[in-house]
């Protein structure tokens, strides 16, 4: 699974000019079911994304969690983190799950956030959508499960 987060001071996804989710402070989560993902890469990046410490301290020090600091999330599904672009200008997006594992995970993965994150709202998965958020920082970080399951020595 690859996940964009992007720290933000608010957030919201519509669909037809409709407003279907929405954040405060917290963070912007667009996520990717890729084709080689399994079940257990679920709960390690929900992990990962609930205790990632990219918030402020009282000293100014990056050293919080999003639980730390009762944020919210946004998550939204896009394929397009799949994309491969070796070759050509058009990129293909083969390596990112099909729709109905794709759309299974990331039900899994809203569902399994929620326990570090109850205010978690989501997009519509396989619509057009368009998000407008403020951007905190910027501060944005790209994970990636295979990247976690590496050994150091592998990086």
């Amino acid at each position: 699974m690859r996940a964009v987060i992007q720290r933000v001071k608010k957030a919201s996804v519509s669909v037809d000019g409709n407003v279907v989710g929405a954040c405060g402070e917290g963070y912007l989560v667009l996520l990717c079911v890729m084709d080689n993902d399994t079940k257990e890469d679920i709960p390690m990046l929900s992990a990962k994304i609930a205790k990632l410490r990219i918030f402020e301290d009282e000293n100014g020090k990056i050293n919080k969690s999003i639980t730390d600091v009762s944020g919210e999330l946004l998550v939204i599904s896009q394929f397009t983190l799949a994309a491969n672009c070796r070759h050509g200008n058009r990129p293909d997006f083969l390596f990112a799950a099909k729709p109905d594992k794709a759309k299974e995970y990331f039900d899994i993965f809203v569902s399994d956030i929620k326990q570090y994150v109850p205010h978690t709202e989501t997009g519509v998965f396989g619509e057009h959508m368009v998000v407008d958020l403020v951007n905190d920082g910027p501060f944005t970080v790209i994970i990636d499960t295979d990247d976690l399951k590496k050994k150091k020595s592998e990086l």
